[in-house]
């Protein structure tokens, strides 16, 4: 994953912890009130509480076991790196994008991951390069146009 994604779990991570407190206050408000088995406040408040214990278990494992690669100044398409394509249906359609691990990929962002078909194409690739995707619609061709960090 890129630092920028490794730093995003952290405040992700931090926001989560943060609000803990809160949401076991509410648990043991709700479980104040009285009879459990009828008690709506108690089990939206457990229902939350277990989504957000759920939830930074998974990110603090995302992190554990995430490996962090930084863009190195490469002639060729890696992760973290910016790059333009070239779609060679129609060499007037181009878009650029950022190759990413994953779970950060988000193609209205902008970021495809590394092990999407567009990724596996490109990657390792450099600027000139003409790759065909292999993607679940049917083959296309795209060439590689620019490259910036």
């Amino acid at each position: 994953m890129t630092p920028a994604s490794y730093h995003q779990i952290q405040a992700d991570i931090d926001a989560l912890t943060a609000d803990r407190p809160r949401r076991i206050k509410r648990l043991a408000d709700a479980a104040a009130l009285g009879d459990r088995s009828e008690n709506a406040e108690y089990s939206a408040a457990k229902r939350d509480l277990r989504w957000l214990e759920s939830r930074l278990h998974y990110l603090n494992k995302l992190q554990q076991y995430a490996e962090v690669i930084t863009p190195q100044t490469t002639d060729h398409v890696e992760l973290g790196r910016t790059f333009t394509v070239m779609f060679d249906a129609d060499p007037t359609n181009t878009a650029t994008y950022e190759l990413v691990g994953k779970f950060e990929a988000n193609l209205d962002e902008g970021k495809v991951s590394f092990d999407s078909p567009l990724g596996r194409a490109v990657l390792d690739r450099s600027v000139g390069a003409t790759q065909t995707v292999a993607a679940p619609n049917g083959n296309y061709q795209v060439t590689i146009t620019n490259l910036a960090l």
